[in-house]
């Protein structure tokens, strides 16, 4: 389901008696939704969350898995991915944040790692179990969970297919904030709104810098950084700064 209220787009999972498996049918849809809040002007962030208080999503349909030929094939493994909806995620110039509601498990714990910020209930679990199915991942899992949490960390989760609850992701980095369940989507709401506050051609700008910064070596990105503020900070006027230095003193003071 899609909502759009005040700038913020909420895109949820709708598949409860499922725990939202990502079927292909839904794999379709959230690529195509993800596409659509993308393109649209009047969308500033995205929410994207799982309905009711299970799960967040349980990861790729299994029974589709074990029942129809190639149903992996949506699932990452295609490399032109032309309806892959993990790419999308990552591809959206809106900042995703992720309220895990309940568990995201394998694809679903995937799936997480696709977005720009991840807050998580008290319900929220979060395990890789693509050994255990005997499954490659697709959407990253395996390089990026490693940077996040440390490799020897990474490592353990992955060999085990143990899950972690809300409050271990938080210390270990995974997650930024944990809620109470009621509480979740008002805090996504909140954050989102604060970003829907700043210039979207600006924040499209700075969210490319840090993930292609974030994928290169350290000296790459470094030059990344200095080529587009070379470039882009000559534009910015005396006059423009002074506006916005007195709108973040005034923020400033009631936060």
């Amino acid at each position: 389901t899609l909502e759009v209220s005040e700038s913020i787009a909420t895109v949820t999972l709708n598949r409860p008696e499922a725990m939202n498996a990502l079927s292909i049918a839904l794999r379709w849809q959230l690529y195509d939704v993800i596409r659509t809040v993308d393109e649209d002007s009047a969308v500033r962030a995205v929410i994207l969350t799982g309905a009711g208080e299970r799960a967040f999503t349980a990861g790729i349909d299994l029974k589709e898995l074990g029942s129809i030929e190639g149903a992996l094939g949506s699932a990452g493994s295609d490399p032109v991915k032309k309806n892959d909806p993990a790419q999308a995620i990552e591809q959206c110039r809106k900042p995703v944040i992720g309220a895990i509601n309940g568990v995201a498990i394998t694809g679903g714990f995937e799936l997480a790692l696709t977005c720009d910020v991840l807050i998580a209930s008290t319900n929220a679990r979060f395990a890789d179990t693509h050994a255990r199915v005997g499954v490659v991942p697709g959407w990253g899992l395996s390089q990026k969970l490693s940077r996040i949490l440390g490799i020897s960390r990474a490592k353990e989760l992955s060999f085990t297919g143990n899950f972690i609850d809300a409050q271990q992701a938080l210390e270990w980095g995974l997650v930024n904030h944990v809620v109470a369940p009621d509480e979740l989507l008002p805090l996504a709401r909140k954050l989102a709104g604060e970003m829907t506050t700043i210039d979207p051609e600006f924040l499209a700008t700075y969210k490319r810098l840090i993930d292609d910064g974030y994928a290169a070596n350290f000296g790459d990105a470094i030059e990344m950084e200095y080529k587009l503020a070379s470039t882009a900070n000559a534009e910015v006027s005396p006059e423009g700064v002074e506006a916005r230095r007195k709108d973040i003193l005034e923020r400033g003071r009631k936060q």
